[in-house]
């Protein structure tokens, strides 16, 4: 690994001698790094078995978000995928800082100026990834449409092939998507979307600003993301708050929260087992019965 690392970093030009390397935790689909050089400090994540342009959406998503202007993003300095071997590996600017007063306050504000970026159609023009699961992406004239088939579909077959789906949770689920725009706005605009927005995808950096990582992008309805954020916690009411005073959330928002919930525990169900089944139970039931 260190051997690798010096490497990569000589790859992108420092040839400044390295001081310190490090692990760091906290996920588990690539191998982190702490590097320090002369001359600079980076993050390096790392895996030997990406699959298919798995660094790249992720740059392009980072790239996109920083487009905006809006919420900061890391630097990226460099990165690099195998077609024959599968090894990459992605470069990316050491983010470290703590917060202040302000710091959810202003991801909430930053977060719903970045929504209010938008698009004419709903999707992205290449494919994502949500952990190690690839995620279709064609851009659709309407958001239930879109979010049917290149969301919850996807996961549900998958959630089938790997036995998760038991004959009335199928049954259940299929007969949700069948009904699915009597829920969901008929009328709504595609916003630029982080895509998996849980409370371990954004860090602090040295002035307590909020930096968004890890991301997913489409343009999607902003409640699609903004549901992701309750599910699992990490964001404070002054984030909620000052989200509202610049897009306030719609009427139907408890109402079709949980629907937009039901993504993330299939995704859930299928990286982690039938610990989430009965969650993804509850919702199909509330909604068909």
């Amino acid at each position: 690994m260190e051997k690798f690392i010096k490497q990569a970093i000589y790859n992108r030009g420092d040839t400044s001698p390295i001081q310190l390397i490090r692990p760091v935790s906290g996920g588990d689909i690539n191998q982190a790094s702490y590097v320090k050089t002369e001359k600079e400090e980076y993050f390096i994540k790392y895996n030997n078995s990406t699959p298919p342009g798995f660094f790249q959406q992720e740059v392009q998503g980072l790239k996109k978000i920083k487009e905006t202007g809006v919420i900061q993003v890391p630097n990226v300095y460099d990165f690099h995928e195998s077609t024959e071997s599968g090894e990459g590996w992605l470069i990316l600017e050491w983010i470290q800082g703590e917060k202040n007063g302000k710091t959810e306050e202003l991801l909430g504000r930053q977060l719903a100026l970045m929504h209010s970026v938008s698009k004419d159609k709903f999707g992205f023009h290449h494919p994502s990834y949500i952990g190690m699961i690839e995620q279709p992406n064609q851009y659709y004239d309407k958001w239930a449409e879109y979010y049917t088939k290149n969301r919850l579909l996807p996961q549900i077959e998958l959630a089938k092939k790997k036995g998760y789906l038991y004959q009335e949770r199928e049954a259940g689920l299929y007969e949700l998507l069948e009904k699915m725009e009597k829920w969901l706005p008929h009328s709504c605009e595609a916003s630029l979307l982080h895509g998996d927005l849980w409370g371990g995808n954004w860090i602090v950096g040295k002035t307590g600003d909020p930096y968004l990582i890890d991301p997913s992008v489409f343009y999607g309805h902003s409640e699609f993301e903004l549901s992701f954020t309750e599910l699992f916690g990490g964001f404070s009411s002054a984030f909620y708050q000052a989200y509202q005073e610049v897009r306030p959330l719609s009427p139907e928002y408890e109402e079709r929260k949980t629907l937009y919930q039901l993504f993330y525990l299939l995704v859930h169900l299928n990286l982690f087992g039938e610990a989430y089944g009965r969650s993804v139970d509850r919702v199909w039931r509330y909604y068909v019965g």
